[in-house]
């Protein structure tokens, strides 16, 4: 069980410096994993991780939920994570602007709970069109945007 209280009262009772983490985690999740996909490509990721930060099956913290995965020494195990930026191996130094720009604001307007996307209310996967996890034949499919197709838990 990852919750100890609720993501408003651990927002509220966080330090300034732990919220700026929270939108840097986010940020950097919407932009690696979807910046080809413009700015709904990345809001729907940005909804994904906070959908989870609300599930008790997944870690109570923006930065937990994406840095979710196998660890050894310390480090996260390559190619085993749940946001495949993460443990790709690649420095993470956002090189494009404009993408990185629209990220900080998406991650500032969803920490903010001034947004969200129909039809993503209950997501909590997604995974590029040219894969098929085996986890994907066991959820229901919500929506497509761009190359990303996301799930919800079939109820």
């Amino acid at each position: 069980m990852y919750r100890a209280m609720t993501l408003a009262a651990a927002l509220l009772l966080a330090p300034s410096h732990a919220l700026a983490d929270e939108k840097s985690c986010l940020a950097e999740a919407m932009y690696y994993e979807a910046r080809d996909q413009g700015w709904r490509g990345m809001l729907a990721v940005g909804i994904v991780i906070q959908n989870r930060v609300r599930d008790d099956r997944y870690p109570n913290t923006v930065c937990g939920v994406v840095r979710q995965g196998r660890y050894r020494n310390g480090n996260p195990v390559r190619h085993k994570c749940q946001f495949s930026y993460y443990c790709d191996g690649k420095p993470e130094r956002p090189a494009e602007k404009k993408p990185w720009s629209v990220a900080l604001d998406l991650a500032t307007m969803l920490l903010s709970n001034r947004v969200q996307m129909v039809g993503l209310e209950d997501v909590t996967h997604y995974h590029a069109t040219w894969v098929n996890p085996r986890w994907a034949g066991h959820m229901q499919k919500r929506k497509r945007i761009g190359s990303h197709i996301f799930y919800a838990q079939i109820k």
